[in-house]
């Protein structure tokens, strides 16, 4: 079936959320620094936590968009790298709250949010496990930074579950953009998987 560019909500949310990641940019160099230093007391604080850096905020709407975009049809296709990046999201801040850590934790959570950008600019369709797997390793990453974070603020259980809520809220947002834009064309999901990936190379030259 040929694609058609008469889906005007699906234009607005995908030219707001490019809107939202390009504004990120200059953010990037700084994505866990300030508020994450300290005052993260309770629930809402831990949801706020992903929104703040724009890595993260990058990373977890890009697998939203790439399930729906890439599925061959509504159902567990689009749960798959969603499910992979929540479980391993969890499992790598847990890992972080008990001191656990990995080398270049950093360099692949920026590498996640390059990644990412070009599988939703290509609308790659990986199977079930290859999906958990791929972006389930690159959450893992996402989660030690989380927890070491929240090792620091004293109040890990509450903000926990307030970060995880997020990632659930972003993922969905993302699938939402990216269903609609399936009947959209091909030139908006190229683009909004473009600014991601540029965001991703941003962040790995301020490594560099």
């Amino acid at each position: 079936m040929k694609m058609t560019f008469n889906s005007p909500c699906s234009v607005r949310s995908a030219a707001a959320l490019g809107a939202v990641l390009f504004s990120a940019l200059p953010l990037a160099a700084r994505a866990h620094v300030g508020a994450d230093g300290g005052g993260h007391h309770h629930f809402l604080a831990g949801f706020v936590h992903p929104l703040q850096g724009a890595d993260h905020l990058a990373a977890m709407l890009a697998v939203g968009l790439w399930s729906a975009l890439a599925a061959r049809r509504a159902g567990p296709d689009l749960l798959w790298a969603p499910l992979g990046f929540a479980f391993m999201l969890l499992c790598g801040a847990l890992m972080g709250l008990a001191g656990l850590a990995l080398p270049a934790v950093e360099p692949m959570v920026a590498a996640s949010v390059l990644v990412l950008g070009l599988l939703v600019a290509t609308r790659l369709h990986l199977g079930a496990m290859p999906a958990f797997t791929l972006v389930g390793g690159f959450a893992l990453f996402h989660g030690l930074a989380h927890g070491q974070e929240l090792l620091r603020s004293g109040h890990a259980v509450p903000m926990l579950a307030g970060m995880l809520c997020a990632t659930v809220m972003l993922h969905g947002s993302g699938m939402a953009v990216g269903w609609a834009l399936r009947r959209s064309g091909t030139w908006l999901p190229r683009l909004l998987g473009a600014c991601i990936a540029i965001l991703g190379l941003n962040l790995i030259a301020q490594m560099a």
